[in-house]
């Protein structure tokens, strides 16, 4: 049987997953201050003068990206979702803000709205895995911002 890990928890290997493969870019990365609102990873690159945001959301299925009750917080350089996190290889997703805020789902329920990312809108081929969409830090020419 199986042992369930906390949404905590599974946050960690989302984020461990994402400075792994940044790392292995040649990024210099920095997780910021856990269940603090904001980005999750800062990045620079190793002659420092690229820097840029990430926001990770990991999730230990196949499952819809919870985004809350408005997009404020969708405003990072990058966003990282680390979908099965808890498998032996965790398949990770690289959006844009702005994708991000133009394949939103918006719900509502009993007069309360939430914001979603269904798999259909992510879990495709142009995101999956994509990492290249950041760039490499240990290289000149690396993105100075994201593109929306």
């Amino acid at each position: 049987m199986e042992t369930k890990l906390s949404n905590q928890t599974v946050g960690n290997i989302g984020l461990d997953s994402g400075s792994y493969q940044l790392s292995r870019l040649g990024w210099n990365v920095m997780p910021t201050t856990r269940n603090a609102r904001g980005i999750d990873l800062l990045i620079y690159s190793q002659d420092a003068p690229t820097k840029l945001s990430i926001l990770v959301k990991a999730l230990s299925r196949r499952n819809p990206v919870p985004l809350g009750k408005n997009l404020d917080h969708v405003f990072a350089d990058f966003f990282i979702i680390c979908g099965n996190a808890v498998d032996d290889h965790p398949r990770c997703f690289v959006l844009r803000p702005g994708e991000v805020r133009r394949l939103v789902h918006r719900g509502e329920k009993e007069g309360r709205v939430s914001f979603w990312l269904q798999p259909r809108a992510y879990d495709c081929a142009p995101f999956r895995d994509a990492w290249d969409r950041i760039g490499r830090g240990d290289q000149q020419g690396t993105p100075k911002k994201a593109k929306l």
